[in-house]
């Protein structure tokens, strides 16, 4: 039974868009998109404060926002702070995302997350770690001495931190981790995604074959798609097994790349936006330390001293935009890749990604602009922009 119900002129429920139409909320959930006239009587009805509503984004690699890179601040406080910070930009289910680090450092993001878990830190997700266990070749910028092969500690380490936590989503390359682990991480409950690699086609199959089912950054950070040898790239766009988060934010991709993957990729919805977002998000900062070397911002790129592309500063909402206008992509596509698709990817579109009756009551208000006017995480207000 519905307790409340939020009224807007356009409402996409992850599947098709309804019209002057009502979102019913039970508790922390939805219950479903109805018209006017099918509204319970006695239930509670708020009109949105943007002229769209829909489902709240998801967002798999998280390293930061608010000011806190999660690296140098892998702590309970930390996940809170870059959860509210992205809440305000429509990310209302996220992966704090840990970059190559110290085992110490490691544990620590894990414990952190361990403690969020239990917390029921709104917009909290679950973890994912990208790396240590990288090619040395594409390690893009994760430090070169802190890149290491998976040893059997490692891996028990993992298996009992996907017990713990909702999600637990780890970045792996074939050059340091054996198929034979990747199907023990997966039979431990682990989503494993393929990525910072020069692995061949045929190298990357094996380990779909042994339980990967994710690739990380498309194109960013992997060997390109070549006529002979189609690598990561090639395999992502030719099976339908793989799915793969995408950077959208026009340093990362070029636009008519985008495109030409959408189009080449079968069946469809299996692409997702990510942000890769760092500390910057909600912020003025200029730069911030990873692993012990200076991070710079300018004009919406971060880089290294090197210029080495380090992380994204871009938001959800900001990258649903990029879709739109520099892809040209229609703005349902734009919305069910920041949301059904990703909650599909790991395997929790039953719960996120759709206003379905039972899903979660993550949803975000936009107004014509695309901009965020309110999100909700599980029935409750995470950001009014008539309050900051």
């Amino acid at each position: 039974m519905a307790d409340r119900a939020i009224r807007c002129a356009r409402i996409f429920d992850g599947h098709v868009w309804h019209d002057d139409a009502v979102l019913l909320i039970d508790g922390a959930h939805s219950a479903g998109v109805v018209t006017r006239g099918d509204v319970p009587a006695g239930t509670s009805m708020e009109d949105a404060q943007g002229s769209v509503l829909a489902p709240g984004f998801v967002d798999l690699q998280v390293n930061g926002g608010g000011g806190v890179l999660f690296n140098e601040q892998p702590t309970l406080e930390g996940i809170r702070t870059i959860c509210q910070a992205h809440a305000r930009f429509g990310t209302t289910a996220l992966l704090p995302t840990l970059i190559t680090d110290t085992p110490q450092i490691t544990e620590a993001a894990i414990g952190a997350a361990v403690d969020a878990a239990r917390a029921s830190v709104p917009g909290f997700l679950g973890l994912h770690l990208e790396g240590p266990h990288l090619s040395w070749a594409r390690r893009g910028a994760h430090r070169e001495d802190l890149v290491r092969p998976m040893e059997e500690s490692d891996l028990r380490r993992l298996v009992d931190a996907s017990a713990a936590l909702p999600v637990l989503l780890v970045t792996i390359a074939p050059e340091n981790v054996t198929p034979d682990q990747v199907a023990r991480l997966v039979a431990g409950g682990v989503r494993v995604s393929l990525g910072h690699t020069e692995c061949s086609r045929e190298t990357a199959l094996a380990y779909v074959a042994a339980g990967a089912g994710l690739a990380t950054h498309l194109f960013n950070a992997m060997s390109p798609l070549g006529h002979r040898e189609p690598g990561l790239v090639g395999a992502v766009l030719d099976e339908s097994a793989l799915s793969a988060g995408l950077i959208a934010d026009g340093f990362h991709v070029d636009p008519a790349v985008i495109r030409i993957a959408l189009r080449a990729k079968a069946p469809p919805g299996r692409i997702f936006l990510v942000t890769d977002a760092m500390a910057t998000i909600g912020t003025d900062m200029e730069g911030f330390i990873l692993n012990g070397r200076k991070v710079h911002r300018s004009m919406g790129r971060l880089t290294l001293d090197d210029g080495t592309l380090a992380g994204a500063d871009i938001d959800m909402a900001a990258s649903v935009r990029f879709l739109e206008n520099e892809v040209g992509l229609p703005f349902e596509t734009s919305l069910l890749m920041t949301s059904r698709y990703p909650a599909e990817a790991i395997g929790i579109g039953a719960a996120k990604g759709m206003l379905r009756r039972g899903a979660d009551a993550d949803f975000v208000e936009l107004d014509d602009a695309c901009r965020v006017v309110r999100s909700h995480v599980g029935g409750v207000h995470a950001f009014d922009c008539r309050h900051g």
